[in-house]
């Protein structure tokens, strides 16, 4: 059974991702991108990338779903780029299963 992808965060941000296929969805407010979040965590949704924007004010979500095995909840970039929320997780990630940093920085 294949997973189900989902996209959450800004409009401008997230729309181009209709094209590819994914399930969008649009949010404008942090409450409102929590609720899309649980909601989809409850679907099933195996992958749910949301932008660093729509994530930041929320970042606790995460952290509640970290050690499910669905979803797994990627950030990424919005229209106005990186605030580097994405690395920070993939450290985290990797320090988590690794036991140590060994990702370096440029």
């Amino acid at each position: 059974m294949r997973s189900k992808i989902a996209v959450v965060g800004e409009k401008e941000s997230v729309l181009g991702f209709k094209a590819v296929g994914f399930e969008v969805f649009e949010t404008s407010a942090p409450k409102e991108s929590e609720e899309v979040v649980h909601r989809l965590a409850k679907e099933e949704y195996g992958i749910i990338f949301i932008t660093e924007q729509a994530l930041a004010p929320i970042i606790q979500v995460m952290d509640r779903y970290k050690d499910s095995k669905v979803p797994a909840i990627i950030p990424i970039p919005g229209r106005e780029g990186t605030i580097g929320m994405g690395m920070t997780s993939v450290k985290k990630s990797v320090e988590r299963a690794v036991g140590a940093d060994i990702l370096f920085k440029d």
